[in-house]
Parts: C-alpha cells; sequence; structure tokens
C-alpha cells in the first residue's frame, strides 16, 4: 500500500501523476481496445471485469486503467504491488476476499509487475482466482507468455497495450498545456515543432512526454509577467540521450535478433545494419550476437556460399580479440556479407528431415557393412563384412548401402541452384546416376575388391573406422 506525505499536496506530485485520467473519456491512446464498441470498454462500462493481464511497455496506461475501474467497479479494489509484497502479503489479501466472497461480495486485485512474482507467490492466487474468490488483474511489461504460470495464464485474458502514437502523445502534451491540473494557470509558450520533438523523443510513453514536457517548462525563459518561453536549445539538451528500448533477458531481446535474422534473410542490409546497432548500442552482449550470425551462415546461406561460415566464425574471433567498440565493423562486414549472400536452407532443411526419422525411428540397426569391427567377436558376427574402401575405386564411388533397409532411398538433402550450391547439386546428381547404374541386383551379394575388403577389416582400430 502507497502512502503519501501529509505535507505533500497534489501540486507537489509528478505532471504525469496530476494529470493521470480518472475516465475513459480522459483517457488517451489504445483504441483497439478502449474505442467505442471495443470489448474492454464493454467489460469496463458494464462492471463485467474477469480476470486479465494488461501487457505493454512502460507509460502506456496499465496502471490508468486499472485505476479508472477500481473507480467503477462496485467491487472491493486493492492495489497490489509486486515489487514490496510476498507471501504473507498475499494470504492475508486472499483471506481478506475469501471472507468477502463468503458475504457475496466481489473483490478485484491489481497486481503492477506481477512478472516480478516468482512461481510460488504466483501459484498463491491459482486457487482463488479459480474459485471466485477474487478477479485478479495484473499488469507487466514483460512477455507474460514467459513470465506468468501457465495454469495463472489460462486463467486470464491478455490485452495487450501498444506505445502512444506521435500524434496521439501530441495531444496529450497540449492537453497538459490546458488542464489546471497540469500548466492550464500559466502562459507557456512552445512551437508545434517542439511538441512533436518531444513526442518522437517519448517512443510511444505518455510518462516520459509528460516528464520531459515538465522539465522543458521548468527549464524555460520566465518573463516578467510570469509567462513560460520553451526554446529549441532547452529542448534539444533536454532530449540529447535516449535510453534504448532493450531488455537483453526479455522478450525485447528476441525481438531484435529476430529482426536481424529476417532482414538479413531478406537479402536487406540496411535494415541488418539497423538492428545490429540497436543492438550494440543498446548494451548487448557483440559475441552472442557473432554466434548468432554464425548459425545464420549455415541455416539460411550454407552451401550457397561455403566462405559465409567463414567469415562469421573470424567475426566471432576477432570480437574475442578487441571486444567493443571496435569490433562492431567486424559484425557489420558480417551482416552485410549474410545479407548479400545468395539464400539456402537446404542444410537446414535436411537435418529436420533427418532429425524427423532419428525420432520416430529410433532402433534402425547399422547395416553390419558399415559397423567397425575392433575385435575377434565382432569380426566373426561380420561386422564389417563386404566393406568397400571408396579410395580403392577410379571413381571415389561404392554401391555399398549406408542407411537401414528400413530407410534405403530416403533422401534428405535437397541442393538448390543458388550460388556455389549449384556446383554440389550437380555433383550430388552425378553422384545417384553413377549409383542408380551400379546398384546390385537384388539378392546379388557385392564383390568388393579383395584389398578393400581386407582394409576395411585389418586397419580399423577401437576408435572407429579408419576414415573417421
Amino acid at each position: 500500500m502507497q502512502q503519501q506525505s501529509m505535507f505533500m499536496s497534489e501540486a507537489d506530485l509528478p505532471l504525469a501523476a496530476r494529470l493521470r485520467p480518472r475516465t475513459l473519456e480522459e483517457f488517451v491512446g489504445q483504441t483497439h481496445l478502449l474505442g467505442e464498441g471495443k470489448v474492454l470498454r464493454r467489460l469496463i462500462e458494464g462492471d463485467r471485469i474477469g480476470s486479465m493481464i494488461f501487457w505493454g511497455p512502460p507509460g502506456v496506461g496499465k496502471t490508468t486503467l486499472a485505476r479508472i475501474i477500481a473507480n467503477r467497479t462496485k467491487a472491493d479494489f486493492i492495489d497490489f504491488s509486486a515489487v514490496t509484497s510476498g507471501i504473507k502479503e498475499i494470504r492475508q489479501v486472499m483471506e481478506q476476499a475469501e471472507k468477502s466472497r463468503r458475504f457475496g461480495g466481489k473483490t478485484i486485485l491489481f497486481v503492477d509487475e506481477i512478472h516480478r512474482f516468482n512461481k510460488a507467490q504466483q501459484d498463491a492466487f491459482l486457487p482463488f482466482v479459480e474459485k471466485g474468490s477474487i478477479i485478479l488483474i495484473g499488469a507487466t511489461t514483460e512477455n507474460p507468455s514467459f513470465e506468468v504460470n501457465g495454469a495463472l495464464l489460462s486463467r486470464c485474458k491478455v490485452f495487450v497495450l501498444q506505445p502512444l502514437r506521435t500524434e496521439e502523445l501530441v495531444q496529450l502534451l497540449r492537453h497538459a498545456l490546458q488542464d489546471e491540473r497540469g500548466f492550464g494557470g500559466q502562459k507557456i509558450t512552445i512551437s508545434d515543432d517542439l511538441l512533436q520533438a518531444i513526442a518522437s523523443f517519448a517512443n510511444g510513453d505518455a510518462r516520459s512526454a509528460l516528464s520531459t514536457l515538465e522539465m522543458a517548462v521548468l527549464n524555460g525563459d520566465l518573463s516578467a509577467d510570469g509567462s513560460v518561453t520553451v526554446e529549441a536549445a532547452s529542448v534539444e539538451q533536454i532530449t540529447s540521450k535516449k535510453s534504448l528500448l532493450y531488455d537483453k533477458t526479455g522478450e525485447e531481446h528476441y525481438n531484435l535478433i529476430s529482426a536481424l535474422h529476417k532482414s538479413m534473410r531478406n537479402s536487406d542490409p540496411d535494415a541488418a545494419v539497423y538492428w545490429l546497432a540497436r543492438m550494440l548500442e543498446a548494451g548487448e552482449d557483440p559475441i552472442y550476437i557473432a554466434r548468432r550470425l554464425t548459425r545464420f551462415a549455415s541455416e539460411d546461406v550454407g552451401l550457397a556460399d561455403p566462405r559465409a561460415l567463414e567469415l562469421c566464425v573470424a567475426a566471432y574471433h576477432a570480437c574475442h580479440f578487441i571486444g567493443m567498440p571496435e569490433c562492431s565493423v567486424h559484425l557489420t562486414q558480417a551482416a552485410v556479407y549474410l545479407s548479400l549472400a545468395p539464400k539456402s536452407n537446404a542444410l537446414y532443411m535436411a537435418y529436420e528431415r533427418a532429425k524427423k526419422d532419428a525420432l520416430t525411428m529410433l532402433a534402425e540397426p547399422v547395416p553390419l557393412v558399415i559397423r567397425n569391427a575392433p575385435t575377434r567377436l565382432m569380426k566373426e558376427l561380420e561386422y564389417g563384412k563386404g566393406y568397400q574402401y571408396a579410395h580403392d575405386f577410379a571413381e571415389k564411388l561404392t554401391d555399398m548401402q549406408c542407411l537401414p533397409d528400413s530407410l534405403l532411398g530416403r533422401e534428405y538433402y535437397h541442393p538448390t541452384e543458388e550460388g556455389a550450391e549449384a556446383k554440389f547439386a550437380a555433383r550430388l546428381a552425378e553422384i545417384k546416376a553413377w549409383k542408380r547404374a551400379h546398384a546390385p541386383k537384388k539378392n546379388a551379394a557385392a564383390a568388393p575388391p579383395k584389398s578393400a575388403a581386407a582394409k576395411g577389416q585389418d586397419a580399423a582400430g577401437p576408435d572407429g573406422d579408419k576414415e573417421k
């Protein structure tokens, strides 16, 4: 429970707190949820609130919506903070809500920053939500899919709140200059361009926009008549440094690396470099990015340009050698190279096809002909019998069967015609044509050269065949 000092007046509160909307009519933004006839607006106006979670970035109105609900509902409303509360406080509130339910009352429990509760704390809510003792409203800046227990999440409707648009923030700033709770009692002169600049700087965050406006007014030029003029130089100084929206362990981390991957896959080097810069300037570990680029080199480029993997591994080592900020150019080189390289996901798809068979056909035996035979018993059991050593043949090819009988003829790697992979596709076609032409007839025993069979048996050691 938050308490205010008896000596603090409303005028001493930050501008964002003084201007907090009290009704849906004063609320700015989230028209996809709160526009006329929209589902959340209807639920609030009809006082038919169920358990829900408000998910969105800071400053978009999550707590404000909860307080608007508190002002309209006939239920008991309890404001609860995940930052200052633990299991003991949760149990006390739950007991209070249960008593109210027995007498026909309804309790809405608002939990700000619900993602800060651990699993045990979230579990404490579950039985009371299930039997209707409480209606839970949670607010979180983190993806609830990751941060809220599945059982609790399944009982809540998730409403996604979006960053405010620039024009919505400008509307909010103009209201702050006119409302008596803001600067309505003063004469403030500030140009539309500066309001636009403040709104753009806020990046969808209403609290940030109002705080920046307040700082600009407090640092404005005060005239003898008490009027304040906000100059461009003052706003430029206040907005000279913006904290980048980024959480190296949260959803934004995955959003940005996904944006980098998809930009490179779409052969867009400009977008790739932008997302790379967003991550590095926000403090991302360059080694993490280098690892992801290395993965991309094989997953999305592969044999269409085999040098892509070499370059990415080199960039990874360069990041180790010199670190940030110098290694940013190495990562840029790799990201641009990958963006412009011919694309093939044939290797990725080959593995996925093979993985499917590997997981569903776990007991397929290795053909005897390609088994190792390091012991006498294994040789007596015909391990390696008939093995053909490819180097003993002029074409370096044999008709030896390497897949289990149940998978004979299965093809996993389907090369594309992109870049260098066209050469690999041609070579593979030659190999398959040769093997079809030299395939042994059914039930005909292969007759390998004596030297090849001998080499296959005699050269095998305890660590595997010699060609390992």
